[in-house]
């Protein structure tokens, strides 16, 4: 019999590449999703509740209802400069409402947990590639929220035996290559849609924040992770849980980086389209390189990024965007 997994926030972007990668490993995903930025549509896998996490009794239900067996939480506020103006929001959604679901976990028996944590955690970095053993100190609300439930974890593992994996992943970017689901943000924040939009004439230009950098061509570095490789590792973490293993805490990365610029040339290429570029001065905060040290990962997961070359995220990504704008394009003309 199929083990029931629920996906908090599985009508996100990463949250549904990770129902898809559940299902396709035999485990039934139970998404639960209050839509504020989830998409009802990337709901394809198994069954939605539409809800919000500060319903305990929701949560009970769910779990009870399906024998959940295990979790995945993605269900987050993830935009920096919004934490930055409202961090009252981010500590309610991403702290609080998490307590609520580790609580129904510790009330109905489900003792594994996958959480979707972040590099935010480590603040600017003091050395390269930043390990899990880099210092951790959040330079914004977002990432403070995400390391609150890190210890928060930590500490129901020793209060009530709830077994968890931490995966801190680096920049999630590109799509399903069978282009059943893709990245879709209200706003878009990311740099590669951003890109993408601005080749295919969705936006008039893209922004270059520092040109200045100590990097080889001026601009930033971020070590981008295809999404379906970021889904997989969520599975391979689900697997070693449910047979046993011991908490973890596991980046996820290439290794590798790439900068905006780098970025910006591999779009045009991919699309044969010119892309307008605007320099604008360094944003606060940014440090000038990211780059994961994802050693433990792969020791303990069996897990190596398998479709994360920057032309295959760029090219998953352009097929999803392009895919989109012929159906927004047919639904147009259908209703003219």
């Amino acid at each position: 019999m199929a083990s029931n997994v629920l996906v908090t926030g599985g009508a996100g972007y990463i949250g549904s590449h990770a129902c898809k990668a559940l299902a396709a490993a035999g485990y039934v995903p139970i998404t639960v999703d209050n839509l504020v930025y989830g998409h009802r549509w990337a709901v394809k896998w198994g069954p939605f509740i539409e809800g919000d996490l500060e319903d305990r009794e929701l949560l009970h239900q769910v779990m009870r209802d399906y024998q959940v067996e295990a979790v995945m939480h993605f269900a987050a506020y993830a935009y920096v400069g919004e934490s930055m103006q409202a961090p009252g929001k981010y500590f309610r959604n991403n702290v609080a409402n998490t307590i609520n679901l580790l609580d129904a976990m510790v009330d109905t028996g489900v003792r594994q947990i996958v959480f979707s944590s972040t590099c935010a955690t480590y603040g600017m970095p003091e050395r390269m590639p930043i390990d899990e053993s880099h210092p951790q100190r959040p330079v914004n609300p977002y990432g403070e929220s995400k390391l609150f439930v890190e210890r928060a974890l930590r500490w129901y593992d020793v209060a009530h035996g709830i077994r968890f994996v931490s995966l801190r992943y680096f920049n999630a970017a590109g799509a399903d290559a069978e282009g059943d689901i893709g990245e879709d943000h209200d706003p878009e924040t990311h740099l590669i849609p951003l890109v993408i939009q601005a080749a295919l004439g969705q936006r008039p230009q893209v922004q270059i924040f520092g040109t200045d950098y100590a990097t080889p061509d001026g601009s930033a570095v971020r070590d981008y992770i295809h999404v379906t490789d970021l889904a997989r590792a969520h599975v391979n973490a689900i697997d070693k849980l449910i047979t046993g293993c011991n908490s973890t805490v596991l980046n996820l990365g290439t290794g590798n980086g790439y900068s905006v610029k780098e970025v910006i040339k591999t779009v045009e290429q991919v699309s044969g389209r010119k892309v307008n570029v605007q320099e604008a001065p360094r944003r606060a905060g940014d440090p000038p390189r990211l780059v994961a040290q994802s050693c433990l990962a792969a020791e303990l997961l069996g897990w190596v990024p398998q479709h994360s070359d920057l032309e295959t995220i760029v090219t998953t990504a352009l097929r999803w965007h392009e895919q989109r704008l012929a159906g927004a394009a047919e639904l147009s003309a259908a209703t003219a």
